[in-house]
């Protein structure tokens, strides 16, 4: 073993994405553990549908600013920067949650937080959570980074919802105790966290740059983008809409049962990372997309069965549907996220391929503003029909840039071997137009 390999193991630390895995999954957490308590508010504090909506809705203003501007912020100014002052306002969004029943202001505040957190974590979180597992510091691939991010933040969406909603149907105020493990989880997130080493150097820093690296990109414009919001579409459905038309608030635990949908939704997501991750090995193709949206489709019209029949039992192979087809399209985005931005503007990109993911939030909304045209099933099996329509869009758009790409370096290769005839040709009428030696 030479002296340079000994260097490089001992400069390795395979553990190094752990702490922001943790942060990743803490800030999920607390992203997701409002989905349960909003039928809490409904009967504690009396709070109408509309209040409810738009409590949850609030989260998106403080996301995506947070997605756009944290981002390439942390590229600038590093990982550690964004993430450690995100952590913090994540614990302090559920202090304000504790107090939600004393004020509906600070319900609003503490979603609104909350959506800054996950806007500043999730884009520099990534970014950072790739850097520590990919070489110098790891051993990880592209593929195992993406889907390690993945997880850590699908843990964290399927934890929040499972144990507020088990604190919140059986536990002393309902209002308050949710909220306090995830306090303690975010304390020791935040001590965790003074171990991860910063991955943007000194060397890397830049001046913020006006347009993000990869964001032109034709495969950016017409495979990532037009997928991107099906992402959380998938699960804001199977958790904010069908347990309303199936009348899970009826049910005697219907905080519990609601809890155990949403946690039921993330977890099939995690479950399926690794089918993802196989479909995609090849780059170019992205199956995986097409592939998690064919699935979506497939949940849809489970979803438009559940509400025709109301069947409170038909909630749970509908969660497990779409939650499959969001862990495929979430691995799919990031793994075509990461080859287009490299290691420069890895944060910036990423922050924006959540932002447009997180437009699939409105998919209940738009859905719900549509049954004065139609049912609500035949407004789930016109979705399913629009998602099938996207899957065919992208398989075509990735096979004719898989094509282009596949002409220009065969035109590349032409292009050398022409040249290196003629060189030969050259070569050779050098040779003829010597003279000969005499006989």
């Amino acid at each position: 073993m030479t002296a340079t390999t000994q260097q490089a193991r001992s400069a390795t630390q395979p553990r190094a994405w752990l702490p922001v895995a943790a942060a990743l999954l803490g800030i999920g957490w607390g992203a997701n553990q409002i989905t349960p308590m909003l039928l809490v508010y409904r009967h504690a504090l009396g709070l109408g549908t509309g209040t409810l909506e738009a409590a949850f809705g609030v989260y998106a203003l403080g996301l995506i600013p947070g997605l756009l501007i944290a981002g390439p912020l942390s590229d600038t100014r590093g990982r550690r920067a964004v993430v450690v002052p995100a952590v913090a306002l994540s614990f302090l969004a559920s202090v304000l949650l504790t107090g939600a029943t004393f004020s509906v202001a600070l319900l609003f505040a503490g979603r609104l937080l909350a959506g800054v957190s996950s806007g500043a974590a999730f884009g520099a979180g990534t970014a950072w959570l790739r850097e520590t597992s990919l070489p110098p510091l790891g051993t990880a691939s592209d593929h195992t980074a993406a889907r390690r991010a993945a997880v850590a933040m699908t843990s964290g969406f399927a934890l929040g919802p499972m144990v507020a909603g088990i604190f919140a149907q059986w536990g002393p105020s309902p209002t308050v105790l949710p909220y306090l493990p995830h306090l303690a989880v975010m304390a020791v997130v935040w001590l965790l966290l003074r171990r991860a080493p910063e991955t943007v150097t000194a060397g890397r820093r830049r001046v913020p740059r006006l347009s993000t690296p990869g964001l032109r990109s034709p495969r950016f414009r017409t495979v990532v983008a037009p997928m991107a919001p099906w992402v959380f579409a998938a699960p804001a459905i199977a958790f904010a809409l069908l347990p309303s038309l199936a009348g899970a608030g009826q049910a005697s635990n219907g905080v519990a049962l609601t809890a155990a949908i949403a946690a039921l939704c993330a977890l099939a997501g995690i479950l399926v990372q690794p089918l993802a991750r196989r479909l995609d090995l090849r780059p170019g193709r992205n199956r995986a997309a097409a592939a998690g949206l064919l699935v979506l489709a497939a949940g849809l019209v489970l979803g438009a069965v559940t509400a025709q029949a109301r069947e409170v039992w038909l909630l749970v192979p509908s969660a497990i549907v779409l939650g499959c087809a969001y862990g495929m399209c979430l691995v799919a985005g990031l793994v075509e996220v990461q080859r287009l931005a490299g290691s420069n503007g890895a944060a910036g990109l990423t922050a924006i391929f959540y932002a447009l993911t997180y437009l699939g939030f409105a998919a209940p909304y738009l859905i719900v503003l549509g049954t004065h045209l139609a049912s609500y099933a035949v407004l789930l099996a016109v979705t399913a029909l629009l998602a099938v329509g996207t899957a065919a869009l992208i398989t075509r758009a990735a096979s004719g840039e898989q094509a282009a790409s596949g002409q220009a370096a065969s035109g590349q290769a032409a292009g050398g071997q022409a040249a290196g005839e003629q060189a030969t040709d050259a070569q050779a009428d050098e040779c003829a137009s010597r003279p000969q030696p005499a006989g």
